[in-house]
């Protein structure tokens, strides 16, 4: 939803690099730029007038002067002031001391009231709540047996005492006011810690929408009053969240389709213009497509920082400990990364959600935005598929794996023998990268760590450029310009530790098992089978 806000600054900013001190002329452009940004995204323009004013005042002071690189200091300010309009800290629920805790949605009718309720009541189940699910909404047509529906997908039970609406030309006969109060009673005698009430939203605000909302409100005693809005809406947000907050008085701000193509000023103006901290975040259609806000996490998202705690806390709920403890284990005693390893370890990725957003949660990540938006995540069923269509013993001993084993491989998997071979290059790389980390030598081309590994791009199944330095250099002598080294090379008369071939080997292939210093299980790869 921020790309072109995120692009839009990053812009702005790379106009900042090299400059190692800033003029009044310098902040000027740059408020004036983002001020455009932010008008562009359909941020409120009393939010942008506020924002950017904040920003030149900060700018022009000591802390930018001063700094060693002001440039940077200018992110800094302005990570901080969307921090701030984004709500400044991370708002949580605050739970009952006695009995169930009571959450109420009100909102727009399409703004996702019902589908959000089940994706709640999913989040606190995994957090470890036993949450309720009330129909209250009894207006709109199938309200009722579309939260129904919602709630079995996401495993939480719903009371829904009456139908409902079942068309627009039904008259609602029920009373959401005695439905909502029934509810939290039954979750009170069945012990459930937590009451979603999910009530009747409108086309457009009114008086009867808002007067049964406080009704209910009023009959429930709710600890939370929770606004869903769309974040799609753009300008007319902030309207909408005012007349709901004098309606209604909610407590926090849920945002869905967060995963929509508009500009985000939605979610940049409510908090700020109501006063409201932004609590949730619907990001998808899935019902695990749904995350607490965190306001510094998503400043980092626009400035394309990346997002690396939510990566963190999502791999801590997803990832198997077993099987992490047995990955460290094996990578301890310098065991051979297989197959049967990598399929384990794509499985434990996919169980984190899209492969897409994930990446999209790295630092930098708006410099590949290109290659995110055509990467497929069926991609990686097509590589299980592959992986699936070798022998157990192929998965365990990849260098048996000859061109007629390939195109079998790539028969049974529905690819070909081209993407069969991608997939053990790829998978060639990624042992070599596991062996040498095993060995504390660090991972290949990476300045800091180990000292890198030279020669690496000049190596077969090293990427594009190996492969052409190693063409060219075919049937040659390369004798290096350090003296010493030269006169090692002639003395030592080009001699041949490995047989030059695939990154698994060739039939006819010699190798010196000593001299390669092989990790402890290796050598079982080495003979020809």
């Amino acid at each position: 939803m921020f790309n072109s806000l995120s692009d839009r600054l990053a812009s702005t900013f790379k106009n900042l690099r090299g400059k190692g001190r800033l003029s009044e002329a310098d902040v000027d452009a740059t408020v004036r730029e983002i001020r455009r940004a932010l008008l562009d995204a359909d941020v409120a323009v009393p939010v942008v007038r506020e924002f950017a004013a904040a920003i030149k005042e900060r700018a022009l002071g000591s802390e930018v002067s001063e700094a060693l690189n002001p440039a940077q200091q200018v992110v800094k300010i302005v990570n901080e002031e969307l921090q701030g309009i984004l709500g400044g800290e991370t708002r949580r629920i605050q739970m009952a001391k006695t009995g169930p805790t009571i959450i109420m949605l009100a909102g727009l009718q399409g703004a996702g009231k019902t589908t959000l309720a089940g994706k709640l009541g999913s989040w606190l189940a995994g957090q470890g709540h036993k949450p309720l699910l009330v129909a209250s909404d009894l207006q709109r047509p199938n309200a009722v047996n579309q939260l129904q529906v919602v709630g079995q997908r996401a495993g939480v039970p719903v009371y829904a005492p009456h139908p409902g609406t079942t068309s627009e030309f039904d008259d609602p006969t029920g009373d959401p006011v005695q439905v909502a109060r029934d509810g939290v009673a039954t979750a009170r005698a069945k012990l459930h810690d937590v009451v979603i009430v999910d009530t009747a939203g409108r086309l457009g605000v009114d008086q009867e929408l808002m007067k049964q909302a406080r009704d209910i409100r009023d009959a429930i005693a709710p600890q939370e009053v929770l606004f869903v809005i769309d974040a799609m809406i753009g300008q007319d947000a902030v309207n909408t969240a005012l007349a709901f907050q004098d309606g209604v008085d909610f407590t926090g701000v849920v945002l869905s389709k967060l995963d929509g193509d508009a500009r985000g000023g939605a979610a940049l103006s409510v908090a700020s213009v109501t006063g409201k901290p932004i609590m949730f975040a619907s990001t998808g259609e899935g019902v695990k497509d749904f995350e607490q806000f965190h306001p510094d996490r998503m400043a980092k998202r626009i400035l394309d920082m990346g997002d690396v705690l939510t990566l963190i806390e999502q791999a801590e709920a997803s990832w198997d400990k077993a099987e992490a403890d047995r990955m460290a284990q094996k990578f301890a005693d310098q065991e051979d990364f297989t197959f049967e390893d990598f399929l384990a370890q794509m499985q434990q990725i996919r169980k984190m959600g899209s492969m897409k957003k994930l990446l999209a949660m790295m630092p930098n990540a708006a410099q590949m935005r290109q290659q995110l938006e055509n990467f497929d995540d069926r991609e990686i069923d097509r590589v299980e598929a592959i992986v699936r269509s070798m022998t157990p013993h192929e998965r365990v001993a990849p260098k048996i794996i000859n061109g007629s084993r390939r195109a079998r491989i790539a028969r049974g998997s529905g690819a070909t023998v081209s993407e069969v071979n991608q997939l053990m290059e790829r998978f060639g790389q990624a042992q070599k990268m596991m062996k040498r980390m095993a060995q504390g030598k660090g991972m290949p081309n990476m300045p800091g760590m180990g000292g890198g590994m030279p020669g690496m791009g000049g190596m077969p199944g090293a990427g594009h450029g190996g492969k052409k330095k190693a063409a060219k250099g075919k049937g040659k002598k390369v004798r290096s310009g350090n003296p010493a080294k030269r006169e090692a090379q002639l003395k030592g008369g080009g001699q041949k530790v490995a047989q030059q071939g695939s990154s698994f080997g060739q039939q006819g292939s010699t190798f010196d098992q000593d001299a390669m210093n092989l990790p402890k299980g290796f050598e079982k790869f080495l003979g020809d089978k």
